[in-house]
């Protein structure tokens, strides 16, 4: 047997040494996208939303002009648009850091 173990051994250990700090670097990522935070603003204002990485809702905010009694529909769709508007911008925010960390590695999409 060669000296130093198996051949390809050396490698099989520099792959899993980068795994592990890929695992770590992943993990912190993920802690720092609970902070990050999007916003989305539909209707000309009247409606905005607040999400973070981790597609929970932080808060929405709507304006008293925005409530009208004869048309609540309108309100429904405008609230729907922007919760779909911020999560979708919390997806491709953590898509592009997650491209930090893979190197484009091209991950699927919903992995993390």
């Amino acid at each position: 047997m060669a000296r130093g173990g198996f051949p390809g051994m050396g490698n099989l250990n520099d792959l899993m040494k980068q795994a592990k700090k890929m695992q770590e670097q992943m993990l912190k990522m993920q802690q720092e996208l609970e902070e990050k935070t999007v916003e989305a603003t539909v209707g000309g204002g009247m409606v905005t939303v607040v999400a973070n990485g981790k597609k929970e809702l932080i808060s929405i905010e709507i304006k008293p002009e925005a409530v009208d009694p004869d048309d609540v529909e309108m309100l429904q769709d405008l609230i729907l648009a922007a919760v779909n508007e911020a999560l979708r911008q919390a997806d491709e925010m953590v898509q592009t850091e997650m491209a930090k960390i893979t190197g484009g590695m091209g991950m699927p999409p919903g992995l993390f």
